[in-house]
């Protein structure tokens, strides 16, 4: 790697890097053999929305002529190589760890998963029937000719068969045809009796490939290959400010599965000429066509229905009660006592729900407002909002409709929601709003009170479930009064440079006092460090790509601060290099939950400010969206956060270094062992 004054890795090697871990979790043999599978389809799906997000912007600026040094340095011309080679070795460590270590693993425990095999010859009969009786009217082949082109358009990440049939006596091209795979409308797995004592599993596709003779009774098959086409879900929207964002992210929805092809993955043993023949009828590029195994969208792996056997998954951790919410007294009698700060998914999600079911109910209660980024499908909170305008309060909410691939689910919601009288405010041109923020308005002693709800994670009881977050509450007045600042901006649908400034002294807000506020601490650190005091600085987050913060973390490295980075996924920042970042490390955890908090330490002379909130360092993130970071001052509360953060960072069995060559190490093992998640959930049990 080339030793620039600011070295960068790549953003979209980076994210691989990321998701190779996840496949290194598929990989260990500790992990129950039914999780490594859930790990081998998380896999799946992360690189199925690799090629649908960041492959058209690979395919748009790789090679693209500019004087944009920006476009170069993210985008040099070996990174399509680079990418395909990447992606060609884990699908091939994913071929071996599934083929050479999960598949014997269930045969050792009398299941046998049916996987590029000939089917068991008993069960020929059982599965003809199903064939003729359930799936046979699901099935629509189409004969790929050059005069139905029109006619027929793949969707996007569903399955196929591409058949090559027996060709008429006058015909000179071989004839094909695509038969869909309706693994949306029928299980794509299916268990089979078996009269040994062995469970069989079948996979779909395996079924209708077998019977497919019985759809083209008169033309004899000369071959059958799995496909599938992944198309662009980048929803280019039409943003200037005339018109309802909604009815576009309608009409953009309508279009996105009908998106420019970003990758068709066929079976490796497909022959070239039918691969030629695929890549002209489609209008595709050579390099669009990938190269698979035999089944395709093996996210389905989350699907299979393996019966539950000890020692073969993960024993469920039952989320722990927080003291400082009881059934004896109201969620605000605890949140005005003092700040209280869950620890989700080891916290109950149960305190988050109660602060909007009171509320709905509670006559003091007169106003509500909230952010929703993801809203959970049967979300309990959204029915409390409608059932607090219902019952007279001001509800005001503000949905983001371009949350990717939650666009159709939040527009439901926020129909919903409008026709129950709630307030709605739906997205600003240009602009995200991904803070996780609520605020109540309650009437005390004859006085508005305000108590909010701010978290890292969004306001989603399906999702708290298995993401790692911090759910935080207060009464602080000046806390609420930003807060209440921050909604009227959003209402107000004006942009900052119009607006104003809005004087947000406890907050930190994007696109107004955030990068400011990060930039000041970052440099009272260096200072601190050219004095030769202690100086240090913590920062847990999903992401790392910013450049101008990148650049200054470097040289707070450089002036002697001690930087330890916990990021999840993507990493821009080289660590470990000499004369740059060699006070850096970056730790990458995977483990049973998705690490999702951002969490923000800096050592200030010895008397750590902690800060909690939704924003990643990402351009996107610092500029072009709305995210909220917040202090947490207390001091039990911040002993717990570095207790938390402490244990992640001395993780020894699930943690990973990340080089400045985007290698994931093993930290080297050594005693005492610290799994850090279920170090922190004996902490959090232990907590009072």
């Amino acid at each position: 790697m080339s030793r620039e004054p600011y070295p960068y890795l790549n953003r979209d090697l980076s994210w691989l890097s990321f998701n190779e871990r996840v496949l290194l979790e598929a990989a260990d043999p500790h992990v129950p053999v039914f999780n490594r599978f859930q790990f081998l389809s998380i896999y799946s799906s992360n690189l199925d929305e690799f090629f649908r997000v960041r492959m058209p912007a690979i395919y748009a600026f790789t090679g693209l002529e500019t004087k944009k040094i920006s476009l170069k340095e993210d985008y040099p011309e070996e990174l399509m190589e680079k990418v395909r080679s990447v992606v060609v070795r884990q699908q091939e460590l994913f071929g071996r760890i599934l083929c050479e270590q999960l598949l014997p693993a269930l045969l050792e425990k009398n299941i046998h998963l049916f996987y590029n095999e000939v089917l068991d010859p008993e069960q020929a009969d059982l599965r003809r029937d199903y064939f003729l009786a359930e799936l046979l009217a699901c099935l629509q082949p189409v004969y790929l000719q050059e005069n139905n082109k029109a006619h027929f358009f793949p969707e996007n990440n569903a399955l196929y068969f591409v058949i090559q049939l027996k060709s008429l006596p006058k015909r000179k091209t071989p004839l094909y045809a695509l038969v869909n795979i309706p693994a949306g409308q029928i299980p794509r797995f299916r268990e089979w009796p078996d009269s040994n004592g062995i469970r069989q599993f079948v996979f779909l596709d395996d079924v209708i490939r077998e019977q497919l003779h019985l759809l083209f009774r008169d033309r004899p098959i000369e071959g059958v290959w799995s496909v599938k086409m992944t198309r662009n879900a980048d929803m280019q929207l039409d943003d200037e400010f005339s018109g309802d964002i909604a009815e576009k992210i309608e009409r953009q929805l309508e279009k996105r599965d009908m998106g420019a092809a970003t990758r068709l993955l066929v079976d490796q043993q497909m022959p070239v000429q039918v691969q030629d023949f695929l890549v002209g009828y489609f209008g595709l590029g050579r390099h669009e066509l990938v190269s698979g195994g035999r089944y395709h969208n093996l996210k389905d792996f989350s699907k299979l229905p393996l019966p539950v056997i000890d020692g073969l998954q993960q024993h469920d951790w039952p989320p722990v009660m927080h003291s400082g919410f009881t059934t004896t007294r109201s969620v605000f009698d605890s949140i005005r006592e003092k700040d209280q700060l869950l620890h989700l998914p080891y916290h109950s999600y149960i305190p988050v729900l109660r602060f909007f079911n009171e509320a709905a109910v509670d006559p003091q209660v007169k106003e509500i407002f909230i952010t929703l980024y993801r809203v959970a499908a049967d979300s309990h909170i959204a029915q409390s909002l409608m059932s607090a305008a219902m019952n007279g309060k001001k509800v005001t909410v503000f949905v983001e409709l371009k949350a990717r691939f939650d666009e159709a689910n939040n527009l439901k919601w926020a129909k919903k929601l409008k026709a129950a009288g709630v307030t709605i405010i739906n997205s600003i041109p240009r602009l995200k709003v991904h803070a996780k923020t609520a605020l109540l308005i309650r009437e005390e002693m004859g006085k508005p009170v305000t108590y909010a709800c701010m978290g890292t994670g969004n306001f989603n009881e399906t999702t708290a479930r298995f993401y790692s977050d911090h759910c935080f509450f207060t009464a602080n007045a000046e806390m609420g009064k930003e807060l209440g600042l921050l909604f009227t901006y959003l209402q107000s649908r004006t942009q900052p440079k119009d607006y104003g400034k809005i004087p947000f002294q406890h907050l930190f807000v994007s696109r107004f006092n955030m990068v400011d506020e990060f930039e000041m601490l970052i440099n009272r650190e260096i200072n601190l460090a050219r004095q030769g005091m202690p100086a240090s600085i913590i920062i847990k987050f999903n992401n790392l790509q910013e450049k101008k913060m990148i650049s200054l973390l470097y040289e707070a490295a450089k002036a002697g601060v001690k930087i330890q980075l916990l990021v999840r996924g993507i990493c821009c920042l080289a660590p470990g290099v000499i004369g740059m970042s060699e006070h850096i490390t970056v730790t990458r955890i995977v483990d049973r939950y998705l690490e999702h908090a951002r969490v923000f330490i800096f050592n200030n002379g010895g008397q750590p400010l902690v800060f909690l909130g939704s924003a990643d360092w990402m351009k996107r993130n610092l500029r072009n969206r709305i995210e909220v970071c917040f202090p947490v001052v207390d001091g039990q509360l911040k002993k717990e956060l570095l207790t938390i953060i402490s244990l992640q960072l001395a993780d020894n069995v699930k943690a990973v270094r990340l080089t400045d060559q985007l290698e994931n190490q093993w930290v080297e093992n050594g005693f005492p062992i610290i799994q850090a998640q279920e170090a922190i959930y004996r902490f959090v049990k232990q907590l009072e």
